[in-house]
Order: C-alpha cells, then structure tokens, then sequence
C-alpha cells in the first residue's frame, strides 16, 4: 500500500526552505556580500528556510524526526525564526539606505521579543503537541500563552515590514534632497519586495485571524497560499539581490585602498573640462542633475568625472554641485533689483528643487538662513 509523506502544498515549504538553504550558500560565496546587507540576506534567507522546516515537521504528522527534536527542540526554532524574519529584512533594508549601518548593543532590542517568547517556552514546558492543541490543553494559562506567541509571531513580521516601507520611504526623500545620481530602477526593484513582503505578511495576519475566529478549513486553504507567497518572494529577493542590490549602496561611504590612492591625479584637460562646465556653461542649473547626465554633457566618463570631484576639488559630487548652486542663491539674495523673489524662487532659479536641501546646504556653507543672508546682504548694500 502506498503512502504519501508530502502533498503537494508540503512540497512547496520543502521547496521553499532546500532552495533558501542554497541560496544562503550562494549568497556568502558571492565576492560582494561581505558586506553587512550580503550578511543579511544571508541570514534572512536562512531564516526563512528553518522557519519553513519548522511549519513542515510541526504540521505534517507523516514526516517524524526523532523525539527531542519534534517535541522540545521545534518550538524553540519555529518561533526564534518567526520572530527573527521581521528583523532581518528590516536591517537587510537599511543596510542598502543607511549611508552607514553599525551594530552596536543598542540593536539588541530587535533580539528582545524573541528572547521573551523563548523564556516563556522555557519556563511553560512549551511543547510541539502543545502548540498542535493549544485549544485543548486542560492548564488555561499554558494555552493562552500559546495563543498570545502565535499572536507575535504574526503581528511582529508585519511591524517591521512596515518600518522597512518607511525606511525605504526615507531614503527615497533623501535621494531628491541631495539629487542622487541613483536610477530609480533599484528603488522601484526594493520598493516592489519589501511591498511584496508587507502583503504577505499582512496575509499572515489575516490568516492568523481567521483561524481564530472563523472557519478553520477557509485558514489552512489560506495558510496554504501563504506557502506559496513566501516560495515566491525568496525568489525574488535573491533576484533582486544578483541584478540590483549592489548597485543601491551609493549612499555607503567607499573605503580607500592602496590602489586607489596610488592613482594618478586628474589630467589638466579633464579638470578644466568639470570646471568650465560650472563656471561657464552653468550646468549646476540643471535641476535633478546627476553624475550620468554630468559626464554626458561634458563627453567625459563618469569615473573621471568623479576622479576630479574627489582628487582635484576635494568634496563628492553633490557636494560640489550644490556649492556652486548655493554661491548662485547668494548672488541672487544680495541682489537688490531682485529683492521680489521670493526664497523659493531664489532656491529654484539656482538649480534647486528641495527646499529642505536648499536651505540645509545653504545654512552650512554660508552659517546662516538665506533670509538672513539676504538682509544682511541688502543692509550693506543700502548707503549710511
């Protein structure tokens, strides 16, 4: 007589965690992921996998392992890495928008709700046939516990999914603040994974609820197309990480090796080039002005361009453009025939399109407010 150990819906979680398993190897090879957003996706994708062994051995009674494992070993993982998911795609996140992401003790906090549960499983006696029928367990306070871990394991995801968005959206404004040469292809890429990873998670919930208050055969068909959204997903990070990832970390400070610095120096012609471009053309003036389009208006590539920014001038390249976008501003404020602009004006006239970037380089490159500037600037102009 034939026996089945999987269906079809097992086979996707099995899928889901043997290919996280691969990719989390493929990932620490990789020669660009020893870096901190390399490590986390190593370490969420690693996750991902024993949470998915663990829903495997927890609900399918066909599959046994030995006792230890099964009974005492199993809660401990499945709400570890349940509780751990949410954490992990938030720092993989920040660790591609954050100019600079250190773990320091402070982040401890994202281990404590984890830590919590774990001490609680420790000290109920929690077991895998106690989370099977928490409904049933004669103690009350045991089954309650169990109900209010269950409530985190799918409430905790969905928060930090949500704090990922607002990261994300965080450094989408700063992006248009400092007029980052970045295409927004990385960012429509990471925007869509990290919505995809609050829906489902979002699902989760919902899937959650249902069991609890509703038809139990509605939630496992529901918790069954939760399987296969998180089967799509890894694939999809790891897609995204090979195509794009890389490539958003403009905003991480780049380490100078020996190489590096034994460059030669800019070639004359190459620096007269940037600098006639600023002084004469005015391409500064060009809002939104990035590194590509900089580079194509001078006939220069884009790493020369850069190579003058940094060696000859001193600064990076947002820096320099809006230095000079800044001495434009000022000229216009000092101005008295233009003393009817209006500061949005002056600040749109001279290449900006943000005021919150127009007035934070202003206030640091010149020490005060342009309303200040300006009225200092026409008070000396003004004859005693």
């Amino acid at each position: 007589m034939k026996q089945y150990i999987f269906n079809i819906h097992d086979v996707v979680l099995l899928m889901t965690a043997a290919e996280c398993l691969l990719l989390a190897v493929f990932q620490s090879i990789l020669p660009t992921r020893a870096r901190h957003d390399g490590r986390l996706l190593t370490a969420f994708l690693l996750i991902i996998a024993i949470a998915s062994g663990c829903t495997l051995l927890l609900w399918n009674d066909q599959f046994t392992v030995t006792p230890w494992l099964e009974q005492t070993a199993l809660p401990y993982l499945l709400f570890a890495t349940l509780l751990l998911k949410g954490p992990a795609i938030y720092l993989y996140v920040c660790s591609l928008t954050r100019q600079k992401l250190s773990f320091t003790p402070k982040m401890a906090i994202h281990l404590a709700p984890t830590v919590v549960v774990l001490l609680c499983i420790a000290l109920f006696g929690i077991s895998s046939s106690d989370l099977r029928n928490a409904h049933n367990l004669e103690q009350a306070l045991p089954g309650t516990f169990i109900e209010l871990i269950w409530d985190l394991a799918s409430l905790i995801p969905f928060v930090y999914a949500v704090a990922a968005l607002l990261q994300l959206r965080r450094y989408r404004h700063a992006l248009k603040d400092e007029y980052s040469h970045i295409s927004e292809v990385e960012l429509h890429w990471l925007s869509a994974l990290v919505w995809g990873v609050c829906i489902a998670w979002a699902w989760t919930m919902a899937v959650h609820v249902v069991a609890k208050f509703s038809s139990e055969i509605v939630a496992d068909y529901m918790g069954i197309a939760d399987n296969y959204l998180s089967f799509i997903l890894i694939n999809a990070f790891f897609a995204y990480s090979l195509t794009y990832a890389h490539q958003l970390l403009v905003t991480q400070p780049k380490e100078e090796t020996p190489e590096a610095n034994a460059e030669e120096e800019p070639s004359e012609p190459a620096i007269e080039k940037v600098r006639n471009a600023m002084e004469i053309d005015k391409i500064f003036l060009k809002k939104n002005l990035n590194l590509e389009q900089f580079s194509e208006r001078i006939d220069l590539p884009a790493k020369d361009v850069s190579a003058v920014i940094n060696k000859h001038f001193g600064t990076n390249f947002f820096e320099f453009v809006n230095s000079y976008r800044v001495e434009a501003a000022k000229a216009l404020l000092a101005n008295p025939e233009k003393a009817d602009m209006t500061v949005l004006d002056v600040l749109l006239e001279s290449g900006f399109n943000s005021k919150s970037a127009f007035h934070r380089f202003f206030s640091r490159l010149v020490g005060m407010s342009p309303t200040e500037f300006r009225k200092q600037a026409l008070a000396a102009r003004t004859p005693s």
